[in-house]
C-alpha cells in the first residue's frame, strides 16, 4: 500500500491509500474534491472508498462529488449515519472493516465529536486519527468531554510504538510552541522542532509522525491523569 498526502483547503490533509497492484484507492477525509480528482486522473487510479473520521465539513466536503464521479462507497461511524453525507457503510467500534485489499480496525475515539472514529490499518502500521490526535497536539473538545478525549488518546497510546500517525491538519508547528512552553527541558522535542521547521521550509508535510515520537514529545500524551490532561487542554484553548 502506498499513502499519498493531498493538501486541501488551508491546512487540511486528505490521504489516498493506494493499492498499487489493482490501481484502486480509498480516500480519508476528503475536505474538497478537486485535489483528489486531479491526483486520481493523473495517476489513472479508481477511487473505491471514501473513509470519514467524523462529520465536520472540512473532512466530508468532497464526499458527494467524489461518490458521483467514481461511484465510490462512503464509509463512516454508525452513530454518524445521519450526519455524514451519502454514507453507504456504517461501522462500529472495534469492527474490522475489510474490502478488497483494504483492511482496518475501527476505534471509536469521541471527544472532538461524539461520533469520531480512527481507521487503523494494522498490517501496514498506520492509523488515520482525524482531529482526535494531531502531531504534538489533540483536537478541541466540541461535543464530548475531557474524559472521553483522554480515554480516546489512551486507546491510541496502546498501539505499537512504530505505528505511523496520519492526522487531519498541518498544525504541528503551532502545537510544538505549546509543547515546548510547557516541557522546556525535553531534548527530543527540541530536536523534533528543528525537523519540523526544516520540513516546512522545504514545503514538505510534517506528517506522518510515529507514536513513539508522540509519546515522548506530545504533552497531551504525557499527561499522567485526567486532571492534568484537562488543565493542559484548557491552557491550549487559550494559548
Amino acid at each position: 500500500m502506498k499513502i499519498e498526502i493531498i493538501k486541501c483547503l488551508h491546512d487540511n490533509y486528505s490521504y489516498l491509500i493506494i493499492d498499487e497492484e489493482n490501481q484502486t484507492a480509498c480516500v480519508v477525509d476528503p475536505s474538497e474534491s478537486a485535489p483528489i480528482i486531479n491526483y486520481l486522473n493523473r495517476s489513472k487510479i479508481n477511487l473505491k472508498f471514501i473513509l470519514n473520521t467524523h462529520h465536520h465539513h472540512d473532512h466530508v466536503g468532497g464526499n458527494l462529488e467524489l461518490k458521483k464521479k467514481y461511484n465510490s462507497k462512503v464509509v463512516g461511524f454508525i452513530g454518524d449515519k445521519n450526519r455524514i453525507p451519502e454514507i453507504d457503510i456504517s461501522l462500529e467500534d472495534n469492527q474490522i472493516w475489510k474490502q478488497d485489499n483494504f483492511e482496518a480496525k475501527i476505534y471509536h475515539v469521541p471527544g472532538h465529536t461524539s461520533g469520531h472514529i480512527a481507521f487503523h490499518f494494522f498490517k501496514e502500521k498506520k492509523i488515520f486519527t482525524g482531529d482526535t490526535l494531531f502531531s504534538l497536539g489533540c483536537g478541541r473538545i466540541f461535543e464530548g468531554t475531557y474524559e472521553q478525549m483522554y480515554n480516546s488518546l489512551k486507546k491510541i497510546k496502546s498501539l505499537p510504538k512504530d505505528t505511523e500517525i496520519y492526522c487531519g491538519h498541518e498544525y504541528t508547528l503551532q502545537n510544538s510552541n505549546f509543547c515546548i512552553a510547557n516541557d522546556s527541558g525535553n531534548l527530543k522535542l527540541k530536536n523534533k522542532i528543528l525537523e519540523i521547521n526544516k520540513k516546512l521550509k522545504n514545503a514538505l508535510p510534517t506528517i506522518p509522525s510515529t507514536l513513539a515520537d508522540e509519546l515522548e514529545c506530545n504533552i497531551f500524551l504525557k499527561a499522567k491523569d485526567l486532571e492534568s490532561f484537562s488543565k493542559l487542554r484548557d491552557l491550549k484553548d487559550n494559548f
